[in-house]
């Protein structure tokens, strides 16, 4: 199948500035904001060629994305696989881009046709439907970030890596590994970079998830309501912070089992847990034929909030940056 035209930037201008010079400043002023340094490497960090970032309009996110596009190496990259939820349209399994090209106020990253019909080839994946790929912000949002640090990282656009955007659906566990198992030889493959779409925490009535853990106790997760008095042991925020906490230290354990199990549990509302999962799991095949220490799992450098929750009437997302060595 001959992949065909350009997705627009459709989010420009209302998730993030659409013109070029402005939001180059804006990306350049986040990136600065993040130590030259982190877990005691220089960035970005030798081998950490796969990230989690969030997806947020930039006012929000942009600044927690920054940790993690600082820390990601792309500098042997000739691909960059992209793996985001979908909120336009129900999707079980996962699903390939039909267009050729994705915009950016920079300029066009170019999908990688061989790439994408070599995943096509196996059977496994459907077509995201042009509408849908179009509306979707899951992806979009990471590729100003992606273009940036290619103009840092390469000295001409001929050398300029090409992008793989594959949206992740609904899938069981039993399903994540399979997904998980088919994309392991890429993600081993020391040219591909990877980039995964997730916001933490969707936390209030119109996310339809109040959970409260009284007392620190997540063992106990309630839901809250309007006619409950307001919490205070502990705020609404940091029984957030808590169970937020927990799906990173579910990612960072490198046990995709693991993940799966905690979501079960205290249901949080991780949009991304998908694309979390799949890639979790490729790690996981990857640390199974290379036992090595301090890669094949995820390190979380930052953990943000839209706002502090203190009463049920209100509501905040989290965002959270990670990175992993392969």
């Amino acid at each position: 199948m001959k992949l065909k035209g350009t997705r627009e930037a459709s989010h420009a201008d209302s998730w993030y500035d659409g013109d070029p010079d402005t939001l180059s400043s804006q990306l350049d002023e986040f990136l600065s904001r993040v130590p030259e340094t982190v877990d005691g490497s220089g960035v970005p960090i030798p081998g950490a060629k796969v990230v989690i970032a969030p997806h947020a309009g930039y006012s929000y996110s942009g600044p927690c994305a920054a940790w993690a596009y600082k820390c990601l190496d792309l500098s042997k990259a000739k691909r960059i696989f992209v793996l985001g939820p979908s909120h336009t349209y129900y999707l079980r399994g996962c699903a390939l881009t039909k267009f050729a090209k994705y915009e950016t106020p920079f300029g066009d990253l170019t999908v990688d046709e061989d790439v994408v019909q070599q995943l096509r080839d196996t059977g496994k994946f459907q077509d995201i439907p042009s509408r849908g790929d179009v509306d979707e912000h899951s992806l979009e949002m990471h590729l100003p970030y992606i273009y940036k640090r290619i103009t840092q990282t390469f000295a001409s656009e001929a050398e300029y890596p090409t992008i793989v955007p594959i949206l992740v659906g609904d899938n069981n566990g039993a399903e994540e590994k399979e997904f998980g198992k088919l994309l392991a030889p890429y993600l081993k493959d020391p040219d591909n970079a990877w980039v995964v779409s997730s916001d933490f925490c969707h936390w209030g009535s119109r996310f339809s998830y109040t959970a409260y853990a009284p007392e620190g106790n997540v063992d106990q997760l309630q839901s809250l309501n309007r006619r409950m008095p307001k919490p205070t042991n502990p705020p609404i925020h940091e029984s957030i912070k808590q169970v937020d906490h927990l799906s990173m230290d579910a990612v960072a354990s490198g046990d995709h089992n693991k993940f799966v199990d905690h979501l079960k549990h205290t249901k949080n509302t991780v949009c991304g847990r998908h694309p979390i999962g799949v890639t979790m799991a490729a790690l996981e095949e990857l640390a199974k034929e290379n036992p090595e220490e301090g890669k094949y799992r995820f390190k979380f450098v930052q953990y943000q909030r839209s706002s502090l929750v203190e009463d049920v009437t209100d509501s905040s997302v989290s965002y959270a940056s990670a990175y992993a060595i392969v």
